[in-house]
């Protein structure tokens, strides 16, 4: 049932659900090919349109998707991140890509752990994964940030059920406990 469309907001980012005006971005980052690397190749301008019209859909029609991430600094759209279960995905995900220009500043790691704190307590997820290429060791940094672990190789639905990935992954349980304030 499908969900409000919900803002998180951060300390340095928004998240939103993504808007046409995000187009440009979702784009230019589909044809960037060192950021596109662990996700399939860069897109064309049609693969990048239907790419963002899914990620639209998905909030319409399942109540999540990814998040367009907005730096509060200045409103640019700097890439997408968020819960994510695509046809046939390996489990409920908590997924990022992020424009090369964002890289290094911890972004990812603060946006997922917002999209991760709305869809444990929102969506009643039990557990996230992350599906990560074995050697996207970028990504695989964010996961351990997150607290997740990894739990053995994956399959992702065709056309890319050959592409090796790891599962990466925490239970709810798991990520509370973490994120529950220290007492001393």
């Amino acid at each position: 049932m499908p969900c409000p469309e919900p803002v998180l907001e951060t300390e340095r980012l928004l998240l939103r659900p993504p808007q046409r005006e995000d187009y440009a971005g979702w784009a230019a980052l589909g044809r960037d090919e060192e950021a596109m690397r662990h996700l399939g190749g860069t897109k064309t301008a049609f693969d990048s349109w239907r790419h963002f019209l899914a990620n639209v859909g998905s909030w319409h029609v399942l109540g999540f998707g990814p998040f367009s991430v907005i730096r509060k600094a200045d409103g640019h759209w700097i890439g997408r991140i968020g819960p994510l279960r695509p046809e046939g995905w390996p489990g409920n995900e908590i997924g990022w890509t992020l424009a090369r220009e964002a890289w290094g500043q911890g972004y990812a790691t603060e946006a997922a752990s917002a999209a991760a704190d709305w869809a444990f307590a929102v969506l009643g997820w039990d557990e996230m994964i992350h599906c990560i290429a074995p050697d996207n060791h970028a990504s695989q940094a964010v996961a351990k940030r997150l607290g997740s672990s990894r739990r053995g190789p994956g399959r992702m639905p065709a056309p890319h059920d050959q592409e090796a990935i790891d599962i990466w992954g925490q239970t709810r349980g798991e990520w509370f406990a973490r994120r529950a304030p220290r007492t001393a």
